[in-house]
């Protein structure tokens, strides 16, 4: 059997709990707007290889190239197949793949990235909606509980 969630008006409920909510939703604002980062960070890094990938050219064949081998150092190379790439397919796997096999493959991951992040966006915006109206009602608790003390 599931539960139906409960709806709780906010209005009902007193300051310090209104501040626990406010700072839950922060927090979960946060969070979600740092995997929205990360994701526009991944989305660009595979935008990048698309690049790379259309970057190999026939006429560079037998060409000496700089081959990473982290982000930060590289060592010489000779360009021997410009047909073929070394896709990363996560969990440390490669596979080889045309070039067009390849520029697919990463438009593809472009593509379902961008559909994620117009998700997290829709619902960033539901939270800042949220946390907005939070603020509001506990302006005006705050607002009500000076007035009763001033009376």
């Amino acid at each position: 059997m599931s539960q139906q969630p409960q709806t709780i008006n906010v209005n009902d409920l007193d300051v310090a709990q209104l501040a626990d909510i406010k700072k839950q939703l922060e927090d979960e604002l946060n969070h979600l707007t740092s995997s929205f980062a990360q994701l526009k960070q991944a989305q660009a890094k595979f935008k990048g290889c698309i690049d790379n990938i259309n970057a190999i050219k026939p006429q560079n064949k037998d060409k000496v190239i700089l081959v990473p081998l982290t982000n930060s150092l590289y060592v010489p190379g000779k360009l021997s197949d410009v047909e073929h790439v070394v896709v990363d397919v996560g969990t440390g796997y490669f596979v080889k793949k045309t070039r067009p096999q390849a520029a697919k493959y990463y438009s593809q991951k472009v593509d379902y990235i961008k559909t994620n992040l117009e998700t997290l966006e829709d619902t960033i915006g539901k939270k800042r909606e949220n946390l907005n109206y939070l603020v509001t009602v506990l302006q005006a608790k705050f607002q009500a509980q000076t007035q009763t003390t001033k009376s």
